[in-house]
């Protein structure tokens, strides 16, 4: 057996709720739900979407500098549990000039040893005004842990097939962390599994649940195999989804089934 069919990696999905803006309340909030996911083995665990602030997209002040605390959190937790951690916030760059001080919604992963990993959206949901109060990020973010190759995404990427697409060949899992609304849970549905039908990867789909900015959000976070199948899931409270995800799943899945290499461009 290859180095790639061995790895496997547990991964879990907190499926929390949000207290809008409050970071300090949310840290509070998420740190026994990391300690609980990371004492029932997993090895990553992925939080929503603005898992410190909500999607409080109008407000000026919600920026972070880059490292701050929502990334320190993420960090403290890894370290503390010798485990991959990650969610996204909105993070100020350092070069930031001081008449554009416009965050990126950057999903940051925290591993073990305390280094980090961001990736910043590529595209804000202009519908909700992100376009305006946050920039949008241009580079696409895959990491190798334990062996599998996980490829970064945050909410409304996951309507561009194209994005998860020009990596597809080189992930086995994709992490995407949302804020979306009950109004459209079946897009959210449907657009994990098709994604990973189509890319022939786990997906890993991470939605928030409760009320934030006036809009009620779904929960329906999901863990999708090669195939579509379904691995795990949740409803409309909060709650740990526990699931393991294998390289070899999806080795043998794009053996058998030879999509990838028919697609043309």
């Amino acid at each position: 057996m290859t180095a790639e069919e061995e790895a496997t990696l547990r991964v879990a999905a907190i499926q929390h709720d949000i207290v809008w803006s409050d970071r300090e309340a949310n840290f509070a909030r998420l740190a026994p739900m990391v300690a609980a996911a990371a004492g029932s083995g997993a090895r990553l665990i992925v939080l929503t979407e603005t898992f410190s602030t909500g999607f409080a997209v109008d407000d000026p002040d919600l920026g972070e500098p880059e490292g701050g605390p929502s990334s320190q959190f993420l960090q403290a937790q890894a370290t503390e549990h010798g485990v991959w951690v990650g969610g996204s916030c909105p993070e100020v760059p350092i070069d930031a000039p001081d008449d554009d001080r416009r965050p990126y919604n950057s999903f940051v992963l925290a591993a073990p040893g305390g280094a980090v990993h961001r990736y910043r959206k590529i595209h804000p949901f202009t519908q909700a005004g992100e376009d305006r109060w946050f920039r949008a990020g241009t580079d696409l973010v895959s990491v190798n842990i334990g062996g599998l190759r996980v490829s970064l995404f945050v909410c409304y990427d996951l309507r561009f097939a194209d994005e998860l697409w020009r990596v597809a060949r080189d992930t086995d899992l994709y992490l995407v962390p949302a804020n979306w609304p009950e109004s459209r849970r079946l897009h959210w549905t449907a657009l994990l599994q098709a994604r990973a039908i189509e890319n022939q990867a786990y997906v890993v789909g991470v939605n928030r649940v409760g009320e934030g900015g006036g809009l009620r959000y779904c929960g329906d976070s999901r863990i999708v195999d090669p195939s579509g199948e379904l691995l795990a899931t949740a409803a409309h409270g909060e709650s740990i989804l526990l699931a393991d995800v294998a390289a070899g799943r999806v080795a043998e899945t794009r053996d058998r089934f030879r999509f990838l290499p028919d697609r043309r461009g």
